[in-house]
């Protein structure tokens, strides 16, 4: 091994080196699968009868018979080709498939774009995707854009060891590099289960957001951080604000489609309550490794409001959410109140509300979730789409299926697309499914090993999580500083019990909060049915520790939060 030492006549120069250098350590490690793959064909199989013929006139076996057993070989052979054929071409699509991935890891592996997962694209609707993030980096700005100018050749050594560069782990990523963890704390105690139909006996038809639960029922996290959760494949924004940019407002179209109805797979054996936040609550999650932002905050007790704001890759997101549930005896149906909306940077806009779902098998039988019902997803450009979440059906051996087309501007279908709200969703082009010619959109990723009873994503672990240096910066008001939340995680269910009571209690003088005067802190109304709009400001404050004005909402309470309304 030789080690190569490079020193530059200019920052400029410097910066070249240090860039071809990122890429090439991107590609280094991909095996290549575009050497010739040889494949036997179902026509070079045969067989020959000779033998057998010739062993059945020896034993004396009339020509008649001898021909009839030869049919009947032939017959069976028929069917092996026949099955050979199918493995042959199953064989081929896969092996274009790896190709495909392959080309697409290595476009996001040099192009800087880090996320976790790739597409399977039609070459039809396929374009070059070159801006803002289209290339390798070692630093970027707080804004997202790359710099080398501003690397002075008296910060850094004018000899660079390439063996040691290719070896740092970061080397080439663009952000900041954050761990975060891959499961829960082992439960300090152990849990008791609750009779659930004892709780809820009494509260047939009514409205279950105002019904107290044990803990039991909950899972460590709240409904601000679940709605969070509908960001983990933000790399289909990224990708759609990628092909919009280059043109190709269909395939933008689709991924937000795909967006829509990814945000459903995480529901999967979630059979568990997310916390109901506090009046003032909040939730912020920064994750520059996947390039994004997110704030919400309760904004309203009764009715139970829920407003977001995020910011990606040249996208926007807000919405704002009332769950509206009941009971039905054997069945708990929740319809969500309110509009998501989605802006690209140059000005394309998507807005839809999501469908219904359903928690069956309440008392009885294997419990289970669905959604169902029709999403209009309303764009103000070329494109809109409508999706069919279909109901399960008791019979059904094939549910979560969802299907819809994207149309344009005259109606007419530009694309189909089917699949599994937890599992997969494809496209082809025009009015027809052929599933053949079908291209990936998304796919969910694998659960993680070890799951608890709880049945967190690999992505939902690490949302209540407090990595090193994070409390510090944290408003008194973030659900990572919920104490009957934090108990629950931790497996303290005791403790956890006690502090859900007390905020409990809290929670009742929240009517009369909201009624004398309070407003939210980072939100404001639009208007009576426009939802809420983000003010701005929060992100500020956190760079400034600025958080005065911030009650303490989870402590004992006192007459802070009334001098707040």
């Amino acid at each position: 091994t030789k080690t190569l030492h490079l020193r530059t006549d200019s920052r400029s120069d410097r910066a070249a080196w240090l860039q071809a250098l990122a890429c090439t350590r991107c590609i280094l490690p991909l095996q290549s699968l575009s050497g010739d793959f040889s494949f036997l064909s179902p026509k070079d199989l045969s067989i020959s009868t000779e033998r057998l013929k010739s062993r059945l006139r020896e034993e004396g076996i009339d020509e008649s018979l001898i021909k009839e057993c030869e049919e009947i070989v032939d017959s069976e052979f028929s069917e092996v080709q026949e099955q050979v054929k199918l493995l042959h071409e199953e064989r081929k699509k896969l092996f274009d498939a790896l190709k495909q991935l392959e080309m697409a890891n290595l476009e996001a592996e040099t192009s800087g774009i880090h996320d976790n997962g790739y597409r399977l694209q039609n070459p039809k609707y396929s374009s070059s995707r070159r801006g803002k993030y289209s290339e390798c980096s070692t630093s970027a700005s707080s804004d997202g854009k790359l710099e080398f100018e501003n690397i002075s050749e008296e910060d850094e050594p004018s000899f660079h060891d390439t063996k040691d560069y290719f070896s740092e782990p970061d080397a080439g990523s663009g952000h900041m590099h954050i761990k975060r963890r891959t499961r829960l704390p082992d439960p300090a105690e152990k849990e008791r289960g609750v009779s659930l139909w004892s709780m809820i006996k009494d509260n047939v038809g009514k409205d279950l957001t105002r019904v107290c639960l044990p803990v039991y029922f909950n899972e460590p996290i709240s409904s601000l951080q679940k709605c969070f959760e509908d960001l983990e494949y933000s790399y289909l924004l990224d990708q759609a604000y990628e092909y919009g940019k280059s043109g190709n407002s269909l395939l933008r179209a689709l991924n937000v489609a795909a967006f829509a109805v990814s945000g459903y797979a995480s529901t999967e054996g979630r059979h568990c309550k997310p916390f109901n936040p506090l009046l003032g609550e909040t939730y912020e999650a920064d994750f520059p490794e996947k390039g994004l932002r997110f704030f919400s905050e309760k904004v309203s007790h009764h009715p139970t409001v829920i407003a977001c704001h995020c910011e990606g890759k040249g996208w926007k997101f807000w919405g704002d959410t009332n769950l509206r549930s009941k009971f039905w005896g054997r069945s708990i149906q929740i319809e969500p109140v309110g509009v998501l909306s989605l802006e690209f940077d140059d000005g394309e806009i998507f807005q839809w509300s999501k469908v219904t779902t359903t928690i069956y098998n309440i008392l009885l039988g294997k419990l289970y979730c669905d959604h169902h019902g029709i999403m209009q997803i309303r764009g103000n450009r070329q494109y809109s789409s409508t999706l069919k979440f279909k109901e399960q059906s008791i019979l059904d051996r094939n549910p979560h299926q969802v299907s819809g087309f994207v149309q344009d501007v005259t109606g007419e279908k530009a694309a189909t697309v089917f699949g599994k709200w937890d599992d997969t969703l494809y496209y082809v082009a025009g009015d027809v499914i052929n599933k053949a010619s079908a291209s990936l959109l998304w796919k969910a990723t694998k659960p993680p090993p070890n799951v608890t009873r709880y049945n967190l994503t690999s992505f939902a672990i690490t949302l209540n999580e407090l990595t090193p240096g994070l409390e510090e910066k944290l408003p008194p008001t973030d659900s990572r500083l919920r104490p009957d939340q934090r108990h629950l995680e931790n497996g303290e269910y005791e403790k956890a019990n006690e502090e859900k009571q007390r905020l409990e209690r809290r929670q009742r003088m929240s009517r009369k909060i909201q009624e004398s005067g309070w407003r939210p802190r980072w939100f404001e109304p639009r208007g009576e049915s426009d939802g809420y709009k983000y003010t701005g400001g929060y992100w500020e404050a956190r760079d400034e520790r600025s958080w005065d004005d911030s009650p303490n909402i989870f402590g004992e309470f006192t007459e802070e939060i009334a001098d707040c309304a």
